[in-house]
C-alpha cells in the first residue's frame, strides 16, 4: 500500500508516475542495482515521505520503491525470488549546481515535479547532512523512525562525505567519526547487519563496532531497517588491500593471518554466548548436503566449465550427509555469513574488527539469521586467502597456504578446537563457496574465473582443504 507524501496534494502513485521515465534509466546504472540486465517492466511505491519541509525550490523524497523485472528461476529450479525493494533519497531542485552535476537523475518533464531537477541526494552535503541530524534529535517523520542507542552523543557539526567504493549498500562518513552505511535493497526483517553487532554491544565485544544509531521503517507489520550508523575506525586498513600490499612487497603474512583467525574466534563465542546455539541433528545435516549439492547442480548448468569437476564435487557433499547420519552432528550459531578479509579492518595498533554482518544478500533474510557451524565463515576466510594469492602473477599458493594454516592456527588458540578437526564439514563449505564464486565470476568478472575453478580443481582432487595448491 502506498504511503502519501507530505507535500499537499501529491500522492505517492502521482509522484512515482513523474519519475518513472527517469528512474527506469538512472537505476540500472548504479553500482548496487541487482537487476542489470533485465529491463524494469513495473514500480510499485512502498512507502514515501518527504523529509525536508516543502519548498518551491528545494526537497528531499524518501523512497521506498518495489522494482519488477522478468525473474529467473530460483536455485535448484525453485519459484523465482520476490521483486526487489530498494531505498532511495531523492532531492528535488529547480537548478542544479555545477557541484552536483554527478548525482544527476534527470529533469521532470511531467507530473506533480515537472519543471523540477531530481538528483542523487548523498551526494549534497545539506540533504546528507539532515540524516545524520535526525539519528541525533531520533525523529520522526511520517513512517521513518530514527533512533539512537542510550548514551551515544552524536555532534551536530560533523561535515559529511559520501564513499565511492561502496558495492550493494551505500556510505556516509562524518567527520571521521561515524559512518553511516545505507541499505538499497530493503527486506522487511530484522537486518543481522544491525542485529548483532547490537547483541555484541551487549556482551562487550569490542572487536565489532557497536551501533551508535539507526533508522527504520514501519511498514504494515513488518520493520524494514534502512541505515547504521558506527563509529568510523579511522586509520584502520582494509584486510584485502593490506594482504595484498604485503603479498606485493613480498612479506609475510602468516602472524596477521593467526591474529585474525584469533579474533575471528573471539567473535564466534561472544555471539554463541548472546544468541541461542543448536545442535544439528541428522535431519538438518542432509539438509545442509542437499542445499550444497543442489546449487552445484545449479551453477554447473549455469557455467559449463564447471560441469567436467561437478561429480568429484558432490562426492563432498555425501560425505558430509553420511558423516551426519553417523555422529552426533554439529553445534551451529549465529555467525558471520559472509566472511572474507575484506570484512576486517586492522588499526594501526595491530588489533582487528570485523565489520559487515549482513551475510550475502543474494540470500533470503531468513536463511542468513539461521544458526550454521562456524566453519562456515572459517571457510569463507580461508577461500580469501587464496583470492589473494591469486590475484597476481605467478600464483602465490605457498603464501596462502601458510596463511590458511595460520589462521586456523589462531582460530583454535582461542576457540579450544581446531577448525581443521572437522576435515569433511570445513571442506563441504570451502567448496560451497568455490562453487559460489565460480558462478558469481561467470556472471560479474570473467577475467577471474580462473581463480575459484583452480580451488574447484583442488577440491575436486581431494587437494587438502587448508592448503592452496
Amino acid at each position: 500500500m502506498s504511503e502519501a507524501v507530505t507535500r499537499p496534494g501529491i500522492t505517492a502513485d502521482a509522484l512515482l508516475a513523474s519519475l518513472d521515465p527517469l528512474l527506469r534509466s538512472w537505476l540500472p546504472r548504479q553500482r548496487w542495482f541487482a537487476g542489470k540486465g533485465r529491463p524494469i517492466t513495473d514500480f510499485t511505491v512502498v512507502s514515501a515521505t518527504e523529509l525536508l519541509p516543502p519548498t518551491a525550490e528545494l526537497g528531499l523524497l524518501h523512497l521506498l520503491v518495489q522494482v519488477r523485472q522478468p525473474q529467473v528461476p530460483g536455485p535448484g529450479g525453485g519459484a523465482p525470488p520476490p521483486a526487489d525493494c530498494y531505498q532511495l533519497l531523492i532531492g528535488v531542485r529547480r537548478e542544479l549546481p555545477p557541484r552536483l552535476a554527478p548525482a544527476l537523475i534527470g529533469h521532470v518533464a511531467a507530473g506533480p515535479l515537472a519543471g523540477f531537477t531530481v538528483y542523487e541526494a548523498l551526494h549534497d552535503t545539506r540533504m546528507s547532512g539532515f540524516l545524520l541530524e535526525a539519528l541525533r534529535i531520533r525523529a520522526r517523520v511520517g513512517k521513518l523512525r530514527f533512533e539512537r542507542a542510550a548514551g551515544k552523543t552524536i555532534g551536530d557539526d560533523l561535515a559529511p562525505r559520501l564513499l565511492a567504493s561502496e558495492q550493494s549498500n551505500s556510505s556516509l562518513v562524518y567527520g571521521e567519526t561515524f559512518i553511516l552505511k545505507l541499505f538499497r535493497r530493503i527486506v522487511p526483517g530484522v537486518n543481522p547487519d544491525l542485529e548483532l553487532p547490537l547483541e555484541l554491544a551487549r556482551e562487550g565485544c569490542t572487536q565489532v563496532p557497536a551501533p551508535a544509531a539507526w533508522f527504520l521503517a514501519d511498514i504494515g507489520d513488518e520493520v524494514n531497517v534502512l541505515g547504521v550508523l558506527q563509529p568510523y575506525l579511522k586509520g584502520t586498513a582494509d584486510g584485502w588491500e593490506l594482504a595484498l600490499r604485503e603479498l606485493a612487497d613480498g612479506r609475510d603474512f602468516s602472524g596477521e593471518a593467526r591474529s585474525l583467525g584469533r579474533t575471528t574466534a573471539e567473535v564466534h563465542l561472544a555471539l554463541a554466548r548472546a544468541l541461542p546455539t543448536v545442535t544439528l541433528g541428522h535431519a538438518q545435516v542432509e539438509v545442509l548436503a542437499q542445499g550444497m549439492a543442489e546449487r552445484l547442480e545449479a551453477a554447473a548448468d549455469a557455467v559449463p566449465a564447471l560441469l567436467p569437476y561437478a561429480p568429484a564435487l558432490h562426492t563432498t557433499f555425501e560425505a558430509l550427509a553420511d558423516l551426519g547420519q553417523k555422529g552426533p552432528g554439529w553445534t551451529a550459531q549465529r555467525v558471520h555469513g559472509d566472511l572474507h578479509l575484506g570484512q576486517c579492518l586492522r588499526s594501526p595498533a595491530g588489533e582487528w574488527s570485523v565489520i559487515d554482518f549482513e551475510g550475502e544478500p543474494s540470500r533470503p533474510l531468513a536463511e542468513r539469521r539461521m544458526p550454521q557451524p562456524p566453519v562456515r565463515d572459517v571457510a569463507g576466510m580461508l577461500r580469501s586467502f587464496d583470492y589473494a594469492a591469486r590475484s597476481r602473477e605467478p600464483w602465490a599458493t605457498g603464501w596462502a597456504g601458510d596463511c590458511r594454516a595460520a589462521y586456523c592456527t589462531g582460530y583454535a588458540e582461542v576457540a579450544g578446537r581446531d577448525p581443521r578437526m572437522d576435515p569433511v564439514l570445513l571442506r563441504a563449505y570451502e567448496t560451497d563457496k568455490a562453487v559460489y564464486e565460480v558462478l558469481y565470476e561467470a556472471r560479474h568478472r570473467p577475467d577471474w574465473l580462473p581463480v575459484p575453478l583452480s580451488a574447484v580443481k583442488r577440491l575436486a582432487t581431494n587437494g587438502p582443504a587448508t592448503e592452496a595448491h
